[in-house]
């Protein structure tokens, strides 16, 4: 009997304690299958679709792609820190007594600041002083010393600075760079999965018109990069007109000397002109004298050489 009683409890009772563990396995089986087919069935329609859309289709989707991710990643995450990026430049005159000595001052002044001389114009003016047009690259860090040491070479007759943020611009720039890129590998994804060629024509015009627009962005960037690096200082370097010994411009002695010898000397170089260009004429005019004046002479001679003779013809007959 204990025998058969074990029998009849056990069966009923391993059944009964088993089920809410199956039923709970094939809920969860079948939501991981549920899930999957979702995620398969999702995934070959866009593949389909990406397949067998025209070529005007798969241009719109991938721009109305570019437009969410552009939408998501435009702006920077909040309370991200952003770095300050300036432009600063500057505009200096400055009178020295030596145009060539302060130009080779400037650009050493540059080159210790580890920047650079970006142009250099030296010319003559009124034949009497010189005057030279610098711009120099320096670094940020080191514009303000840079400035002090231009200024101090001589007298400071002006002095021009501007700063110009440009933050928003350069993380404007960044952003849309970042987008353009993946749209760039979004269009090259789809190149990769489309197989008709219509398509394939429509995105390599895709690719390459996205491709140009990235360049023109990465060349915007490296002119922010390149200026918000680089402060730009232009250098107007002039010497002084008044003699710099004689600061009233009172004449003295020696210059009314010096004057009055340049004068002279000048006075003479216009005479020397003036008898070298009539030398000619006045050869021609000294010849001409002379023939005429020797045939004048000739027929006074004859006249003296026979005197009788002239007499004797000229006397009447006797009656």
């Amino acid at each position: 009997m204990p025998d058969g009683r074990h029998t009849e409890i056990r069966p009923p009772a391993r059944p009964f304690r088993r089920r809410p563990r199956a039923l709970a396995a094939a809920g969860l089986l079948g939501v991981l299958l549920a899930t999957g087919a979702c995620g398969a069935s999702s995934d070959s329609g866009s593949l389909s679709d990406s397949k067998a859309a025209p070529p005007q289709a798969a241009g719109a989707a991938a721009k109305s792609a570019d437009r969410s991710s552009g939408k998501a990643g435009s702006a920077p995450a909040p309370g991200s820190a952003v770095a300050v990026h300036v432009i600063r430049t500057a505009t200096l005159y400055v009178e020295v007594e030596s145009v060539p000595e302060a130009v080779s001052a400037a650009r050493g002044v540059a080159e210790a600041a580890g920047g650079l001389v970006a142009e250099e114009t030296t010319e003559r003016v009124d034949d009497t002083h010189d005057a030279s047009h610098l711009v120099l690259r320096v670094p940020q860090a080191r514009y303000d010393e840079v400035l002090r040491d231009l200024a101090g070479a001589g007298k400071l007759v002006s002095r021009t600075s501007n700063a110009k943020d440009v933050t928003g611009q350069v993380v404007d720039v960044e952003s849309r760079i970042a987008t353009q890129r993946a749209s760039v590998a979004r269009v090259r994804d789809l190149m990769d999965k489309a197989e008709k060629l219509t398509d394939v024509v429509t995105l390599e015009g895709e690719l390459s018109s996205r491709q140009a627009a990235l360049e023109s962005l990465l060349a915007q960037q490296e002119s922010l990069k390149d200026r918000t690096t680089l402060a730009t200082v232009t250098l107007e370097l002039s010497e002084p007109e008044a003699d710099a010994g004689d600061p009233d411009g009172e004449t003295g002695f020696l210059d009314a000397l010096g004057g009055g010898w340049d004068a002279f000397v000048t006075m003479l170089r216009w005479i020397m002109v003036a008898v070298g260009a009539t030398a000619p004429f006045l050869a021609t005019a000294a010849v001409l004298v002379l023939l005429w004046r020797l045939l004048r002479r000739r027929p006074a001679r004859r006249s003296t050489a026979f005197p009788e003779a002239t007499k004797t013809a000229e006397a009447p007959p006797a009656p």
